[in-house]
């Protein structure tokens, strides 16, 4: 462990309205879940899901933001159950001692809550799975690699409603970020942590 410093394990946005038949629906999180589980059982007290919280209803978004939720009006709280909001319940399970972070935006980062939190933990790398890859998690592993941290995404953990651009996040990480930021799969990474 000693190779990572002091690291937690972000898990972004594995929620119900992201994995049930609603429209913004990513079909591949059931194929990443299986990798997700395995990070998050095995180090559930370094586990921390974030959660994208939509308003109750558009106009209670600003900027653009109030645009985006006026196309996406069925996914506020409005119109969505609560419940659908909620982590996937295979995941929701490991809190606690996993702790769940709730944000209005993209990025985890924009309050400063987060990373005010991990710096308070002495955190140097952080562990990134969940989705979606060109949207959410894009938006943590830059804001982390803009704060400081190590980011590490596990290729095999990460999912998008695109294959275009989940490709091609993948590829823009994997690539343009390399002295601080690495792609590996699950497996390599438990591998690394356990021996």
């Amino acid at each position: 462990m000693e190779m990572y410093g002091e690291w937690r394990h972000i898990c972004v946005d594995m929620q119900r309205m992201f994995a049930e038949d609603t429209p913004w629906k990513v079909t591949w999180m059931e194929r990443v879940s299986p990798q997700v589980l395995e990070v998050a059982s095995n180090y559930a007290d370094r586990t921390i899901f974030s959660r994208f919280l939509p308003p109750a209803r558009p106009t209670n978004a600003t900027g653009m933001w109030r645009a985006y939720y006026e196309k996406w009006w069925m996914m506020t709280a409005e119109h969505l159950p609560a419940e659908m909001y909620g982590l996937l319940p295979e995941l929701a399970a490991f809190t606690p001692p996993a702790i769940v972070f709730d944000k209005r935006t993209y990025s985890p980062w924009i309050d400063g809550r987060l990373n005010a939190f991990l710096r308070g933990q002495d955190v140097k790398t952080l562990v990134i799975t969940g989705g979606e890859t060109d949207v959410c998690v894009l938006a943590t592993a830059l804001g982390a690699v803009d704060l400081g941290y190590r980011a590490i995404i596990l290729t095999d953990a990460v999912c998008s409603g695109a294959d275009e651009t989940h490709d091609a996040s993948l590829r823009l990480l994997e690539s343009r970020f390399t002295a601080q930021m690495d792609a590996i799969s699950t497996e390599a990474f438990l591998s690394s942590v356990s021996g």
